[in-house]
């Protein structure tokens, strides 16, 4: 990729960044600058496509790592929690990078323009996947980038331009994964559903036969899909989830942490304070209590 046109669309999302930080005036646009490595941050990442101008970032899903630096971009096709650190920054060359939000209605209209669509594998992609930053994408970020400095412009053609950018990952080599995006009853869509149902039901009981049914698929082949597109087991999944909202909940001053145990589908706070410890380093007390002081803009907890 030609360095040059990289270093453009570096200095378009600084200008960005300077002007209107992490959300601009773009919808779904939105920017992370970052001028010192981070420890882990634990969120979830929506279907997005991330692309890095400069430092590097690691996001860990299950026990699968995905590292993207500078010209690397990272597609995400469903709704997944992961652990992610920026690796490389500094304050004289920080982390830069922006996503972008995906609409699967845009991806299914555009696959369904194609006239033929190719066989779906056997088994769904990972829910992440990185790649080089393909030289037919930049042209439609460069004056993605650019139509904040004509705002009266951003109504009619950001619709357009992004739709132009879909439609080049679309055909290129992150295709496949974008695909199953769009594909309602692809497996990964299927996959989607469920876990729609384990993100919006968390707290209650987790029935794979429930599950499963939302998929279409039965309780055995649901698993195996189900942990080849997140490297983790629909238990692992909504641990991950409960554990994420318990940590939002303990930074309101004076949480307590029985209750808020209790309110993510713990029924014993000594298994609550074990396992939050297992994934964030420290008793659910100690760490909400610790957030609250350190507690900082919250700029890279997306992509």
């Amino acid at each position: 990729m030609d360095g040059s046109r990289l270093d453009r669309l570096k200095r378009l999302t600084r200008e960005q960044w300077d002007r209107h930080g992490r959300q601009g005036p773009l919808e779904g646009l939105r920017i992370s600058c970052e001028t010192a490595p981070t420890g882990p941050i634990h969120t979830v990442y929506d279907p997005s496509f991330c692309v890095v101008l400069q430092g590097a970032k690691t996001s860990r899903l299950g026990d699968r790592a995905f590292r993207y630096d500078a010209g690397k971009c990272l597609i995400a096709s469903l709704e997944v929690p992961i652990r992610a650190e920026i690796t490389e920054a500094a304050p004289g060359a920080p982390y830069l990078a922006f996503a972008l939000t995906l609409d699967p209605a845009t991806v299914a209209d555009l696959i369904l323009g194609q006239g033929s669509l190719p066989m779906e594998p056997g088994m769904p992609s990972p829910a992440l996947a990185v790649h080089p930053l393909t030289e037919e994408l930049i042209g439609p970020l460069e004056r993605l980038l650019a139509l904040p400095a004509r705002p009266q412009d951003i109504p009619v053609l950001a619709p357009m331009i992004r739709r132009e950018i879909v439609w080049r990952l679309l055909t290129g080599p992150q295709g496949a994964a974008l695909r199953q995006i769009g594909l309602a009853d692809s497996r990964m869509s299927r996959i989607g559903r469920a876990i729609a149902w384990i993100r919006d039901h968390f707290a209650e009981p987790l029935s794979i036969e429930r599950l499963s049914g939302l998929a279409g698929m039965s309780p055995a082949t649901f698993h195996r899909h189900f942990k080849a597109a997140t490297a983790m087991t629909p238990v692992q999944f909504q641990k991950s989830l409960r554990l994420q909202e318990a940590r939002r909940l303990l930074l309101s001053d004076g949480a307590d942490v029985a209750r808020v145990g209790f309110a993510i589908g713990y029924e014993s706070p000594s298994q609550f304070s074990r396992e939050y410890r297992r994934l964030f380093g420290a008793p659910p007390g100690r760490d909400g209590a610790q957030i609250r002081r350190e507690i900082r803009a919250p700029a890279s907890l997306r992509l």
